[in-house]
């Protein structure tokens, strides 16, 4: 049991508003910030005092939230939450790209000659196969063992638009990879499955696909979730995201509903705009996955982005994450978050502040984001 109380921080600064903080505990008993057993939902606020064009002294307040999980801090600027960001006014028109299935190394039948396969010790026939999605290397590896699984034949499909089969057959088709790899290759415990939407993600090429890495050497965030959730382990017993998930659902503003035995929340600490997480409570490898798990999965994907869709946004990332040590104690968390619309002249996302100084500053409170992601999710989608 988690156990939540409220504390206040205290703040040096005369231009910071009265903060508050979340705090849940192992146990009851108050403990320092460091200490890792300890989830801290913390919130300040800055503001500032300005003359405004028309002579008037404006003061714009700024909310500065730590992640529980990681210590990162992201900024919300309220100023900016009824502006209308250009290129959102409606969903933009497909990409040029769209209709140029000739031209796409990933659809049929150019797909068998343009994509590499497997090495035979991972595939006699070079390529993994289950229901319509294809899986084959990445002609470009971000790491030893870097593959695409192709979800159907269908060459552009906008965002929320995609079946859930398919889907499912994608996430179905990686794990299978995955379970390969780890057989091959014991070491090779560090395992992602990513999705870049369109161009504005990161995305070269609009066919969808998922793409999927596994390295012995550890990526940034494997590292440092991975020592924070065993931290955890250790020190309490408890495994974190369920820790973090018992306090959203008991405190309620940004928990969203269920796919299944996923558990979907809008990120506390944003890092990312409209930043939405799905996390399988103490599952902590890919195998221990069920194929009705990953069909719900997908289920809980498509409604975050039949969301994203609704906010006429037509790009978004995709993460999912695991170490697959018999010791981890990471659990399996999905992370989706929008990103800026792929139409001509709409800005980057990422600004200097993002890029520069490492804080993300979004426009919208994780609390309206749930608020407005909620009905996708009891529409019986």
């Amino acid at each position: 049991m988690i156990i939540a109380d409220i504390r206040r921080i205290p703040v040096l600064s005369i231009n910071f508003a009265a903060p508050t903080a979340f705090i849940a505990t192992c146990k009851m008993s108050i403990m320092p910030p460091a200490d890792p057993s300890k989830l801290t939902f913390e919130s300040q606020s800055v503001s500032a005092t300005f003359i405004d064009p028309s002579g008037k002294i404006a003061k714009r307040i700024i909310e500065i939230r730590t992640n529980p999980i990681t210590g990162r801090t992201c900024r919300i600027s309220f100023s900016r939450i009824d502006e209308k960001e250009p290129g959102t006014e409606s969903l933009p028109h497909p990409p040029p790209a769209a209709d140029r299935t000739d031209q796409c190394p990933f659809c049929r039948p150019q797909v068998n000659e343009r994509t590499p396969r497997l090495h035979p010790d991972l595939s006699s026939s070079g390529r993994l196969t289950q229901g319509n999605s294809l899986l084959f290397p990445n002609l470009f590896p971000y790491g030893s063992y870097s593959a695409v699984s192709l979800f159907d034949n269908r060459h552009f499909v906008e965002i929320g638009n995609a079946s859930a089969e398919s889907y499912a057959d994608s996430f179905l088709n990686c794990s299978r990879y995955l379970a390969k790899v780890k057989n091959q290759d014991p070491a090779a415990v560090y395992m992602a499955i990513t999705q870049n939407h369109l161009p504005s993600a990161g995305g070269s090429l609009v066919h969808p696909h998922l793409q999927i890495n596994a390295d012995r050497l550890p990526a940034n965030h494997q590292r440092i979730l991975l020592q924070r959730a065993d931290g955890f382990h250790q020190q309490c017993g408890n495994y974190l995201f369920s820790s973090y998930l018992e306090h959203e659902i008991a405190e309620g503003s940004r928990y969203i509903g269920t796919t299944g035995l996923w558990q979907w929340t809008a990120a506390f600490a944003p890092e990312g705009f409209f930043e939405i997480w799905g996390i399988l409570p103490q599952k902590t490898s890919f195998q221990q996955v069920t194929a009705s798990d990953w069909q719900d999965l997908a289920r809980g994907i498509l409604n975050v982005q039949r969301f994203y869709r609704n906010l006429c946004r037509n790009g978004y990332n995709l993460g999912l994450l695991s170490v697959e040590t018999p010791s981890s104690r990471l659990e399996l968390r999905t992370v989706i978050m929008v990103r800026s619309n792929y139409a001509p002249w709409v800005r980057s996302d990422h600004t200097g502040f993002e890029v520069m100084l490492g804080d993300m500053t979004t426009f919208s409170a994780p609390e309206q984001t749930a608020k407005r992601a909620r009905p996708f999710f009891s529409s019986g989608c």
